[in-house]
């Protein structure tokens, strides 16, 4: 209870702080803005907020009915604690003037509280649209990445344990590969590393992270857990609404309404088509029956790949790409599945293995006549190499970042608040353990006194 107090006094400070720090603009700029760019930005940062719950939907249906409002809440949550962080600093860090010119980092008094941003002018890539609704859309994506690791630890953590890791590896991970990758001054960027919307910076963050979590979280001599999906209806809802918003996520990464947002969108439907198809197809090649929850993961998965390239490849290609990442994802599942690791809801083969493969198909498969923004040059399979050399390193920068980091994040968040619920936790479940509530009416007043 003594610790559980830390977040509603900074909250509490955070909002008597805004009073005396309002960030009254001086004047709203008006000069180059597009009103049909802002109306399709407007709605396009609407369908990334949407996927944060079609996440919950996704991971809820596939975790037991003990858990199920557990871990919808840690996506929900999510949506509160970035959004007042990333208006605090966390847009400052990712977008922020780079901090001694090293690509590393974005200085958080730049956008401190937001100070700057509705008078500011419009991003340097999106000039069309006020640099408000750019730091905005940018909110969507950070929002999701974190919650997109709960399926690795769902049922298995603290919730006040969560919210601690949640805020850690928003300023300490997720905003340093945001610079690193977007910012014009980030070395990534400077490297010609290409990420359309966030295969680096979202799903490979999110992936490796999500294997970092599932081996700190390994409890030694004890069975894996078999989880049977409470609600298969749910994942349905979860993959719709993840397909719908995530046109927002990838066309939206255009940045402006064009030929490229078009683009975008249509590789991201074809990569999505191709994978859920892939997924239930290679399932049946090994005796399995094709399944709803197969071809929403296959789905998801071809989302995934298609993220970092859906703005640089061709729509042929991202059948490709949504095709082999799927089949990739499937052979890594069931290798999981045969090992000591406990990422209960696929999260590293699905996003980290999806996300890296992503960005490998970028780096063979991107041609410079789809988006002129690419000036490194074309894929290995159009005859270049830098592309897929600078791919090749960048690729092993963020994999060592991401998980060594979280690592180093799980223990801090462990040494502080403890991490792993108690087994009379697990066992009455999380909704209940946890919030004190539960999907089904049910009677644990002999188990109420372990629990709280």
């Amino acid at each position: 209870m003594k610790k559980s107090v830390i977040f509603l006094v900074l909250l509490i400070a955070v909002s008597i702080l805004a009073v005396f720090k309002p960030a009254i603009p001086s004047t709203i700029v008006t000069e180059g803005i597009n009103s049909g760019d802002t109306a399709w930005m407007l709605a396009a940062t609407a369908l990334v907020l949407l996927m944060t719950p079609g996440l919950a939907y996704f991971y809820g249906g596939m975790i037991d009915t003990k858990n199920i409002i557990s871990t919808m809440l840690q996506s929900f949550i999510a949506m509160g604690v970035i959004s007042v962080l990333w208006i605090l600093v966390g847009f400052s860090l990712a977008f922020g003037e780079d901090v001694g010119g090293l690509g590393f980092i974005g200085n958080p008094s730049s956008f401190f509280m937001f100070e700057n941003v509705l008078d500011g002018k419009p991003w340097s890539l999106a000039p069309t649209i006020p640099l408000v609704l750019f730091a905005f859309f940018q909110l969507k994506f950070a929002i999701i990445t974190p919650a997109l690791i709960t399926g690795t630890f769902a049922e298995r953590i603290r919730f006040k344990s969560y919210i601690l890791f949640l805020v850690l590896f928003s300023l300490l991970i997720y905003a340093p590969l945001a610079h690193w990758t977007w910012h014009p001054e980030g070395f990534l960027f400077k490297w010609g590393v290409l990420d359309f919307a966030g295969g680096t910076v979202v799903h490979m963050s999110a992936g490796f992270a999500a294997l970092a979590a599932s081996i700190y979280l390994r409890n030694k001599g004890e069975e894996k857990s078999h989880i049977s999906p409470a609600n298969i209806p749910f994942v349905l809802l979860g993959t719709g609404l993840l397909w719908f918003g995530w046109f927002g996520f990838n066309a939206g990464s255009a940045l402006a309404a064009g030929p490229l947002a078009a683009s975008a969108f249509a590789t991201t439907n074809t990569a999505s088509a191709a994978a859920g198809l892939a997924w239930i197809l290679f399932d049946a090649v090994r005796g399995k029956k094709p399944s709803a929850l197969g071809f929403c993961i296959g789905a998801v998965v071809g989302l995934v790949a298609i993220t970092p390239a859906a703005g640089f490849v061709t729509i042929p290609s991202s059948l490709f790409i949504g095709t082999f990442a799927a089949i990739i994802s499937n052979v890594v599942v069931s290798w999981k599945s045969k090992t000591s690791l406990e990422d209960t809801l696929d999260v590293f083969p699905c996003h980290g293995v999806g996300g890296a493969v992503g960005m490998i198909m970028t780096a063979l498969l991107a041609h410079t006549a789809v988006n002129s923004a690419n000036t490194t040059g074309n894929g290995l399979f159009f005859g270049e190499t830098t592309l897929f050399i600078a791919h090749l390193k960048a690729l092993v920068v963020v994999v060592a970042y991401t998980f060594i980091g979280s690592m180093i994040l799980l223990k801090v968040t462990d040494l502080i608040f403890g991490l792993n619920v108690t087994p009379e936790e697990k066992k009455v479940g999380s909704d209940y353990s946890q919030h004190g509530e539960n999907l089904y009416p049910m009677d644990f007043s002999s188990l109420k006194e372990k629990v709280i």
